[in-house]
């Protein structure tokens, strides 16, 4: 059985930091791409990064993710079947849940949902001004 567990969430004031990260199980974490997702509050869940098996990654540039290049580092550990997201420079707009999904072998260049076949529950983050 596959499980996807974040953690790392929390309450920071704007420019502060946090570190978030995916727990993996009960699939060969090597053979997946990871993404993050976030969702505001009334707002639909985007892509923010996906991180490929070789070490690409990718953003979804179906939205602005202008003001989150240079803040926000995608990374994995293989060995520890984790993915990373690192969020520095936080600002109140990047309130949210953010999610982990798992996609077999590549990111999806559509970042479509429905193409990633795990989740996790989602770890939620809330920057206060």
């Amino acid at each position: 059985q596959v499980q996807i567990v974040e953690s790392g969430g929390g309450s920071v004031q704007a420019g502060g930091s946090l570190r978030l990260s995916c727990t993996a199980s009960g699939l060969t974490f090597g053979d997946y791409a990871m993404g993050w997702f976030r969702q505001a509050p009334g707002k639909e869940r985007e892509g923010v990064l996906c991180l490929s098996r070789d070490g690409d990654y990718t953003w979804d540039n179906k939205y602005d993710t202008t003001s989150m290049k240079g803040r926000f580092t995608i990374s994995r550990d293989n060995a520890k079947n984790t993915l990373y997201l690192q969020m520095n420079s936080l600002k109140p707009e990047d309130t949210g849940t953010y999610f982990c999904a798992a996609r077999y072998r590549s990111c999806s260049a559509s970042w479509n949902p429905l193409e990633f076949s795990y989740w996790g529950q989602g770890t939620q983050v809330t920057v206060s001004s």
